[in-house]
């Protein structure tokens, strides 16, 4: 196998998205009764709730002309185009064609694809596989698996590539000094040594000297769907729980654009839970969202190439490691996928 193209595609499904994951693609609110249109992974898909609540998506294509289904209506079990009224259902074949009565197309015949759906802690996952590969079981943090945990859901969208976005979340040393001034980072020492330590889903990135100051460790994690955590010490008057904990998760829109998913986490229960949401909702968020607009500003400021002129040291080791694992499973998946048309066509 040549090398210099298989190369080549593992660094653009590297840029676009790695496949063969959950991701979530929208919070849960959003998707109501009428279907809504996103593009995530660079696909366009259209997501809609049946009449149980159940969530479906499939291509945002209606495969008689090519208008957005998204456009169109909710039937249910099915989207009905908005152009011509060609009705698709869950599994992404053509159900009906009213304006002859009946559908010509052979029966049980998948025109979109469809993709696998999962509702979990506010937000809608959609599962994003290679072909022939089933969807892995998704597990998340305990922090956003309700329990001892309450946890409160923000999305933002950012104008950056997604790596972008899950590197800086894996740079700890950059809280001291971005976030300098804000309500939670502001203390602990600018001069650190970085260590790493491997974990059972993934690894962690912290601080040698210094534990329960700042953003003093990260961890990265992969049960189904890949996800960051970090901790955040904060003073007793800012309500009961516990270090402010945040799990979050990118998700491509395409290889210039990412969402972010930040669920922002403490361990509290019955009405302490329902005091620190409402303190968190009064006092807290707006600062929390200052400094997401710090990290969007720097983010949003880099070029696309960045990371082709960088001159890295110590303290980039975890996202260093980050992109080496983003690369390597970029590559398997080209490989794999190679392989297998290969296979099809000898």
């Amino acid at each position: 196998m040549n090398d210099v193209p298989v190369k080549f595609d593992a660094e653009r499904r590297a840029n676009s998205g790695l496949l063969n994951l959950w991701y979530p693609v929208v919070p849960s609110w959003k998707v109501a009764k009428a279907p809504i249109g996103v593009t995530r992974l660079s696909q366009r898909i259209t997501i809609w709730r049946d009449e149980a609540g159940q969530v479906h998506a499939i291509e945002d294509r209606c495969p008689h002309r090519g208008a957005r289904l998204s456009m169109g209506w909710n039937q249910g079990d099915r989207v009905a185009c908005w152009y011509h009224g060609v009705e698709v259902d869950a599994q992404g074949r053509m159900a009906a064609v009213p304006a002859i009565g009946r559908c010509e197309v052979e029966p049980g015949a998948a025109r979109n694809k469809a993709y696998p759906a999962i509702e979990r802690a506010g937000a809608i996952f959609l599962w994003f596989g290679a072909p022939g590969v089933e969807p892995t079981p998704l597990e998340l943090p305990e922090q956003v698996s309700g329990g001892e945990w309450g946890s409160i859901l923000c999305i933002a969208h950012w104008k950056c590539n997604y790596r972008y976005a899950a590197e800086n979340v894996m740079d700890p040393m950059h809280g001291i000094y971005l976030h300098a001034v804000s309500h939670s980072m502001a203390e602990g020492d600018k001069v650190a040594t970085m260590s790493q330590r491997t974990t059972e889903h993934g690894y962690v990135f912290e601080k040698v000297e210094q534990a329960g100051v700042n953003f003093d460790w990260v961890e990265f994690g992969d049960t189904g769907a890949w996800w960051q955590r970090l901790a955040i010490p904060y003073r007793k008057n800012a309500g009961p729980g516990g270090s402010f904990v945040i799990v979050g998760m990118v998700t491509p829109v395409d290889e210039t654009n990412c969402c972010v998913f930040f669920w922002r986490c403490r361990k509290v229960e019955g009405w302490q839970r329902d005091v620190w949401r409402f303190l968190y909702r009064a006092r807290l968020e707006q600062l929390h969202w200052n400094v997401l607009e710090q990290d969007r500003l720097i983010l949003e400021g880099m070029l696309d190439n960045a990371r082709d002129h960088e001159a890295l040291y110590a303290h980039d080791a975890g996202l260093v490691r980050l992109r080496r694992l983003i690369l390597k499973t970029a590559r398997e998946q080209v490989e794999a996928e190679a392989a297998g048309a290969q296979a099809q066509t000898a």
